[in-house]
């Protein structure tokens, strides 16, 4: 069975996906509108840049961001200028690595999904009196509400499988750090199969549940909107 540690490591990793996804959402937003209704010609730069992750090995990833987050480093000598401390080996650090690594994961469902937004029910709520924030919650909202679903869900599963980039910023630090698939690589490493099968499990488990819930929404969405 999972033992006190195992516990307070899936945990950290629950959270860490919470706040990354929800920050992700933030920052997803406004940036994938922009991709997909920007004509700059140059816009295909940024697309590149976002999706380097997608690319990148996470441990070549992890080792630059730790190297800025390093007291030596550009954005470890600011954080400590502004009373922030290291951020590296902390969990804060974690989510800023997280929200790089899994940003292509959230944008690309979101620019998709505004990609394919018509302007036509926009202009008709207008004519009909609707305001910007009423044809935003009762328009945009509700058919972007797959793309929303599933990048939400894309950007917490990734989170949930980190090991390249939260193993470079964050290390091994129990309670701290420690995430499922860093506890799990210790099991084995330690030779501890059984309990590694457990944490293994667990979060298999959870991630096939999580994979249901979004599945079954989209399809009573379709249904609904058939």
């Amino acid at each position: 069975m999972l033992d006190s540690a195992d516990l307070i490591a899936f945990w950290l990793t629950i959270k860490l996906a919470f706040i990354s996804t929800f920050l992700l959402l933030i920052i997803g937003f406004p940036l994938s509108f922009w991709l997909a209704k920007s004509k700059w010609r140059f816009k295909f730069i940024f697309e590149a840049m976002i999706a380097l992750p997608l690319v990148l090995p996470p441990t070549v990833l992890g080792f630059y961001l730790l190297i800025l987050m390093s007291p030596n480093g550009t954005l470890g000598q600011l954080t400590n200028a502004l009373g922030a401390g290291n951020l590296a080996f902390s969990f804060t650090g974690l989510i800023i690595g997280s929200c790089i690594y899994s940003l292509p994961f959230v944008i690309q469902p979101l620019q998709t999904a505004f990609t394919n937004l018509q302007q036509w029910p926009l202009d008709v709520a207008a004519t009909l009196g609707a305001s910007k924030s009423e044809r935003f919650f009762r328009i945009v909202v509700p058919l972007l509400r797959p793309g929303i679903i599933s990048a939400a869900v894309l950007g917490f599963a990734h989170t949930l499988g980190e090991f390249g980039v939260v193993l470079m910023i964050g290390g091994n630090i129990p309670g701290q750090t420690q995430v499922v698939s860093i506890a799990i690589y210790e099991h084995v490493e330690s030779l501890e199969y059984q309990q590694a099968h457990w944490l293994a499990a667990a979060l298999l488990l959870f991630s096939f549940v999580l994979l249901l819930i979004v599945y079954a929404t989209n399809k009573g969405y379709k249904v609904v909107n058939k």
